[in-house]
């Protein structure tokens, strides 16, 4: 959960350097990516936020991004937990089984690529995210760091919208 929500566009533009790199660090993993939209304010839209995160993700290097990768939990579990599959079905509503299968394919995209699985999950049951590793794991190693970093961007972009809130601003009562 982030500790920014909600709070407009407005006020991340005018927040203390300091304060908006932490907060867009909460969305991104990646203190040289927040540090850098932090110092691009005061953006016009959220749209030109957007593009310049895109901008900046798509710019990092293969390093950064594996320091990002790090900062990503195993799929199917929240950071600090050491729930077994069957603890973990209910993230994904599914049955112990699938869960195994889907930890079982995780460890086999992590002995083959050397990171974390990593997509964004929202909507999708166990079958769905299995599926999609099955397909990833017949990529080559260039073709899924391209993968990677446009799931990043995806994720990257939900919270960050989560972050400030709808493109109008919340009425404060």
């Amino acid at each position: 959960m982030l500790m920014h929500q909600g709070i407009g566009l407005a006020a991340y533009n005018a927040m203390p350097i300091r304060r908006a790199v932490h907060a867009v660090y909460e969305c991104c993993c990646s203190v040289p990516l927040a540090a850098d939209l932090a110092r691009g304010r005061p953006y016009e839209s959220h749209d030109a936020l957007f593009r310049e995160a895109d901008a900046l993700l798509f710019g990092l290097s293969e390093d950064s991004i594996d320091s990002i990768l790090q900062a990503y939990p195993d799929l199917g579990r929240r950071p600090g937990s050491r729930k077994s599959a069957a603890e973990q079905c209910a993230v994904f509503d599914e049955r112990p089984e699938v869960m195994e299968q889907l930890n079982t394919a995780c460890r086999r995209y992590q002995e083959r690529f050397g990171f974390r699985f990593v997509m964004y999950v929202n909507g999708f049951c166990a079958q769905d995210v299995l599926a999609a590793i099955t397909d990833r794991l017949l990529n080559d190693y260039e073709t899924e760091r391209k993968v990677v970093r446009n799931e990043l961007a995806r994720i990257n972009r939900v919270r960050l919208e989560r972050m400030l809130g709808p493109e109008g601003g919340y009425h404060n009562w």
